[in-house]
C-alpha cells in the first residue's frame, strides 16, 4: 500500500479543513491536499542528517536578513485561507521572505522557497502531488532532494511554468530567489 492509500485508510470521512486538521489530537502528523489528509512517515538518519545541514546553511546565509528559514513540522496553508484552508502542507524546509504572511501558528500563503527530501514511500508524492500544489500557489523555487538517488532537481517558477535543473548531492548549488547563497552538502552525509 501506498503513501496515498494508506492516508485513506487512516482518515476516510470527509473533505478536511485546516480547522479539523489543527483539532486532531492523535500524535500522527498529516498534510491535506484538496482536503484529503495524507499520513507522514518518520524520517529517516540520512533524511534528517541532510535536513538539519540544509537549515543551517540557509539559517547562517539568511541570519540578519527579511527572509526566514523554517522547518517541519511548520504548517504551510498554500492558497492562504486560514482555518478554511483545505490544502495545508509541512515542506522538509520552506523560506518565506514576506513577513506578513507568517502569524503565530502558520505561514499563509506561497513561501517563496521549498525544499523536500524524498523517501521511497514518498516520492511520488513529493514529486507530482506536492509539485502541482506548489506550482498553482506560486512557490518560486522547489529543490527535491533524492538521498538515494544521490540527486537534487530544482524547480524555478518562471511565466507561471517551472524550469527544471538537475544537480547530484556532490555539486554546489546556487539558490536562485537568494542573491549569492550557495548549498554545499558536505560528501560524508550523502555517501
Amino acid at each position: 500500500m501506498d503513501v496515498e492509500e494508506t492516508s485513506r485508510a487512516y482518515k476516510k470521512q470527509k473533505r478536511y479543513t485546516y480547522a479539523d486538521y489543527a483539532n486532531w489530537d492523535d500524535e500522527t502528523r498529516y498534510e491535506l491536499i484538496d482536503g484529503v489528509a495524507y499520513m507522514m512517515s518518520a524520517p529517516s538518519a540520512v533524511h534528517q542528517l541532510i535536513l538539519g545541514e540544509l537549515y543551517r546553511q540557509l539559517a547562517n546565509y539568511l541570519l540578519g536578513k527579511a527572509c526566514k528559514v523554517f522547518i517541519a513540522p511548520f504548517d504551510v496553508c498554500l492558497f492562504s485561507m486560514g482555518d478554511d484552508e483545505s490544502t495545508v502542507v509541512q515542506p522538509d524546509l520552506l523560506v518565506v521572505c514576506d513577513r506578513t504572511k507568517l502569524d503565530k501558528k502558520r505561514c499563509n500563503g506561497a513561501p517563496d522557497m521549498i525544499i523536500e527530501i524524498v523517501s521511497p514511500s514518498s516520492s511520488g508524492y513529493d514529486r507530482i502531488k506536492k509539485l502541482n500544489k506548489y506550482l498553482q500557489a506560486g512557490v518560486r523555487e522547489y529543490w527535491i532532494v533524492d538521498p538515494d538517488d544521490k540527486g537534487i532537481t530544482v524547480h524555478v517558477l518562471e511565466n507561471g511554468k517551472y524550469v527544471i535543473s538537475a544537480y547530484e548531492t556532490t555539486e554546489t548549488i546556487s539558490v536562485n530567489i537568494l542573491e549569492g547563497c550557495k548549498i554545499d552538502l558536505p560528501d560524508d552525509i550523502t555517501a
